[in-house]
């Protein structure tokens, strides 16, 4: 009996490789596929219908000298700052006040309360969401100028999405306020694993929360602290909603990000095999990033193991 044990389980681990199958086929169909068509097309000049011209890497060599392209990069680099620096810092921040403060003087329950509505943002239709912060910055009557007029500041009050100097910090400051909540959800999951053991006796000996914040709390929560850089990071790199309903591209360029450029070159100018290599470039920056976060966060974990 005890020798049939071994085989049985090796017969057994044979059978786990069927249960790859299914996402294989699914990887292939929704990503390897479309992405070399995506390459193919971007070796092409097309107009998305009649026939193709082959041009080789005409298309890339254009990208590399094209201003637009590296000004809309740029904005993207703003992006992931609002997208995923400020939101992971101040969502760190954030929770902690929840989870020790709220949480342990009102009750989980209030401080769930208040995680949910910080989250909300990230459930809400981005559409709606468009509309109303359109209301909200409106030049003429919107809700934050008429505000401004209303305590004396109306010389403040602008075209915050109309200006080419303001535009883009603007969507940076609507996207930290959307983005903010799933950092604070992953950050409460992992705290709620920090051992109050180690806090209690630093408190002891005379640590104030702010010490114990820095010294105990974000070490323990690193992997969290990797996860959220890295979704929120690639999240910021393939922004395309918030720029197509809050600005589109505008005004002029000043919010052109990759992901939006390569939808107007692929349906507004109709140079499909130009999107396509923008697209390409801008898939392969993703996976770069990737797995740069993937190498350190393993790194770390080898080093603390």
């Amino acid at each position: 009996m005890a020798m049939a044990i071994p085989g049985r389980r090796r017969r057994l681990d044979r059978g786990y490789p069927f249960f790859l199958i299914p996402a294989a086929v699914l990887f292939t169909a929704v990503i390897a596929v479309p992405f070399a068509m995506n390459i193919g097309i971007s070796l092409t000049r097309w107009q998305g219908v009649g026939p193709m011209t082959w041009v080789g890497l005409k298309n890339y060599q254009r990208l590399f000298h094209d201003s637009v392209f590296w000004s809309s990069f740029l904005h993207n680099v703003g992006l992931v700052v609002a997208m995923a620096v400020v939101p992971t810092a101040l969502g760190l921040v954030v929770a902690a006040g929840l989870f020790d403060f709220i949480g342990k003087r009102f009750g989980p329950r209030t401080a769930s309360v208040l995680r949910a509505c910080i989250y909300l943002p990230q459930v809400m239709p981005l559409a709606v969401m468009g509309v109303v912060w359109g209301w909200i910055l409106a030049p003429g009557d919107g809700v934050l100028n008429s505000a401004l007029k209303d305590v004396g500041l109306g010389s403040l009050a602008h075209d915050w999405l109309g200006d080419p100097n303001t535009a883009l910090y603007t969507v940076m400051a609507i996207m930290v306020w959307i983005q903010l909540g799933f950092p604070v959800v992953i950050f409460m999951a992992g705290l709620q694993r920090v051992d109050p053991v180690l806090h209690e006796a630093a408190s002891i000996d005379g640590a104030g929360w702010w010490r114990r914040f820095w010294h105990i709390t974000v070490p323990q929560i690193r992997p969290e602290s990797y996860v959220v850089l890295l979704m929120c990071t690639i999240a910021a790199l393939k922004a395309f909603a918030p720029i197509y309903v809050l600005t589109r591209g505008g005004p002029g360029t000043s919010t052109d990000i990759p992901s939006y450029y390569s939808y107007q070159n692929f349906f507004e100018k109709t140079q499909v095999g130009y999107g396509a290599a923008i697209a390409t470039v801008l898939t392969v920056l993703t996976l770069i990033v990737t797995t740069i976060f993937i190498v350190v966060q393993g790194r770390h974990q080898d080093e603390e193991s």
